[in-house]
């Protein structure tokens, strides 16, 4: 090694500093020249609240909701191995059991969680704090129940505090934070206080109405639980009915689009099933094989449940029909394209695929349900079959909220119905709630992540699995999607924990309140 002499050093040192002077006096104005005149340091809640919105329902859809989700709980079949993590529980290639993970907690999660901090501190902004806490519950639950143990209070912190390894929480302490997240923000809310106003795309800033919606979230939490903690599960869903759930249509939560402009202004859920699927509009050469599946349109054809038209059409030619004796659905498990493959049903394009159709977020349909739920559970003074029947009705209503025409469901078609597959009123307690989670199973679509969560809690329709050559489940339906490899090898220590307490990250792994 070379030493300088201290001359040297001093006469390098010099130059040095004479340099360092000359450039301090030459850059008078390039830090100002590098900063983003577009770029703010602070956020505007509202703008931000509205993207959050968007990104919770803009995320990852096709490949989590149809092909994961949907494929599951039979409601979507393709003869394709890729795309078949749901159809045949295979997974090979790509990215589906990651998605919602991966793409949650950067857009959503990070989104809300910002909202919550610039508008934490300030009490006249009490209606926007309320408000986005509701939400960030919201968001949450749909990554938890999707994947169990997950980052929640060290969630969206690697920019406030560089937590860039945030813990995973035991699902069962997520659920009961949520639930008290939704209680305060209720009791919080004040009329006399700003509110987010039209950047609230679901309620356009109606209190009474988030108070209904948060309540009506803590209803679907809290029946999540009755099989992992029946006491608890039963405090919450009388405390979020005695707070008022949502039970007419005139109340529930959705976000509407457009059908031009940029995709964002655009139903997600159209848009990703077009764009993925079913843009060739011919029946015949759909991009990943899909088709609505047998097991969904045969209980639609059995019992005469007139959403089928409203719902499937095959093709002829370049004419979507909606003939009932023409609906089949594709089975699932296939692995080669069948030769009637153009013969099988798909969702119609202008009520499913419309991309200016709204997105229900929360309906009264689902609602009343819940409360048939919890009146035969003995936690609801009302009566389970006069829910039972609201449910049904708004199910079929809320199809016109898709498409005014194509969507109408008339009264009578609707009576038919009900005399056709009434409630089992003098029925078994089994037999009630066999017939109300089937029910969920049909009103949920097209959401298909709730109908897949539902589905796990309730068990019904009971659902015959397929048991492909080189599936990973052992022919079993997949019970959650997978953490992403990104977290084993970044945030090892936190993965491997919640895997330990949780069980292995397999498709199979049952998450907490999801019992047998």
């Amino acid at each position: 090694m070379t030493f300088l002499s201290s001359h040297t050093f001093l006469r390098r040192s010099l130059l040095m500093a004479g340099l360092l002077a000359g450039l301090t006096a030459c850059d008078k104005g390039f830090e100002q020249m590098n900063i983003n005149p577009d770029a703010s340091s602070t956020i505007t809640p509202a703008y931000v609240f509205t993207k959050a919105q968007l990104d919770a329902l803009n995320n990852s859809y096709y490949s989590t909701g149809v092909l994961a989700s949907g494929g599951s709980i039979q409601h979507f079949a393709t003869y394709k191995d890729v795309p078949a993590i749901g159809d045949k529980y295979y997974f090979q290639q790509g990215t589906y059991p990651y998605d919602f993970f991966q793409n949650g907690y950067p857009n959503a999660v990070n989104e809300i969680s910002e909202v919550i901090r610039a508008v934490s501190t300030d009490a006249n902004q009490v209606n926007l704090l309320s408000a986005a806490r509701i939400w960030r519950v919201y968001v949450m639950h749909r990554i938890t129940d999707l994947y169990g143990d997950v980052p929640y209070s060290e969630a969206a912190k690697g920019y406030t505090q560089n937590l860039f390894a945030p813990k995973y929480d035991a699902q069962q302490t997520i659920y009961a934070d949520m639930l008290n997240e939704l209680d305060q923000s209720v009791q919080a809310f004040d009329a006399n206080k700003t509110t987010f106003g039209t950047a609230d795309l679901i309620y356009g800033g109606n209190i009474d109405r988030w108070k209904k919606f948060a309540n009506s979230l803590m209803l679907r939490l809290a029946m999540r639980m009755t099989k992992a903690d029946a006491a608890s599960a039963q405090t919450w869903a009388k405390k979020a009915i005695a707070g008022g759930v949502i039970t007419q249509d005139s109340d529930l939560a959705k976000i509407n689009y457009l059908s031009s402009g940029q995709d964002i202004n655009k139903n997600p859920y159209a848009l990703s099933m077009r764009n993925s699927d079913y843009s060739p509009g011919n029946g015949n050469d759909n991009i990943e094989g899909g088709k609505l599946a047998r097991t969904f349109i045969d209980a639609l054809k059995n019992s005469a449940d007139p959403r089928l038209n409203v719902i499937a059409v095959v093709w002829n030619g370049s004419t979507a029909d909606t003939t009932t004796s023409l609906q089949r659905g594709m089975p699932n498990g296939l692995l080669v394209k069948p030769a009637d493959f153009k013969t099988y049903s798909e969702p119609n394009p202008v009520t499913v695929l419309k991309l200016d159709a709204p997105v229900l977020v929360m309906t009264a349909a689902e609602v009343n349900l819940l409360l048939a739920e919890a009146a035969v559970r003995g936690w609801y003074s009302g009566d389970a079959a006069s829910a039972y029947n609201a449910g049904v009705r708004s199910a079929m209503a809320n199809w016109a909220q898709i498409n005014a025409t194509a969507g109408s469901i008339s009264t009578a078609k609707v009576d038919a119905y009900l005399t056709k597959n009434p409630f089992p009123a003098s029925g078994s307690t089994d037999a009630k709630l066999a017939q109300i989670g089937s029910q969920l199973w049909i009103t949920l679509f097209p959401d298909e992540q709730e109908a897949f969560a539902s589905w796990r809690r309730t068990g019904y329709p009971a659902l015959t699995p397929v048991n492909v050559t080189g599936n990973i489940t052992g022919g079993v339906i997949p019970r959650r999607l997978l953490y992403p490899p990104t977290e084993e090898s970044v945030n090892n220590a936190q993965f491997s924990a919640a895997v330990a307490r949780q069980g292995a990250n397999l498709l199979t792994t049952r998450i907490w309140w999801d019992k047998q």
